[in-house]
């Protein structure tokens, strides 16, 4: 995810979601990477990952959506 240090500094300092969702996403990032360097996963490790991915994506949409929002108010 691509964003302004600068904008990402004031959304991070006054918006809790975003916080909370930009932590919770570099979270799941971390632990899928951590699953991939596995060689072989089990079927409980693999549906994690599946899990986790889906996570992740969801944060990032909304993440997203609440980063629009910022720059819509910028201009």
């Amino acid at each position: 995810m691509e964003i302004n240090g600068e904008l990402l500094e004031k959304i991070l300092e006054n918006n809790n979601e975003f916080k909370k969702l930009y932590a919770e996403h570099a979270d799941l990032k971390e632990r899928v990477e951590e699953l991939n360097k596995l060689k072989f996963l089990t079927p409980e490790q693999e549906m994690e990952k599946k899990q986790h991915q889906k996570q992740k994506l969801k944060a990032k949409d909304r993440l997203d959506e609440i980063l629009k929002e910022y720059e819509a108010t910028l201009h």
